[in-house]
């Protein structure tokens, strides 16, 4: 990743311009980050793991369909083994 000064970035914004296209310019200003110039692509591929980002529900928050879907759900063959788990004599 390369990184220039706010002053160099605005002087040059077409040499970072381009460079972006091949990797993120990091932008400081008097010694700290003040922000990243990305390619369109790159700002894409953010944006698609933002919207992947896992969100987080208690289990009272949960729709009625998908308590429905967990209460029907079975272990694949093989995890037998696990059902003790989940007696209470398991814990």
């Amino acid at each position: 990743m390369s990184e220039t000064t706010a002053t160099q970035f605005c002087r040059n914004f077409g040499l970072f311009q381009r460079e972006a296209q091949r990797e993120p310019v990091q932008v400081t200003s008097h010694g700290r980050t003040t922000g990243f110039f990305v390619s369109e692509a790159d700002f894409a591929h953010y944006q698609s793991l933002l919207r992947r980002e896992r969100h987080v529900l208690l289990a009272g928050q949960l729709p009625e369909d998908v308590v429905a879907a967990i209460e029907a759900s079975e272990y694949p063959d093989g995890f037998e083994h696990l059902d003790s788990l989940l007696d209470d004599e398991g814990r």
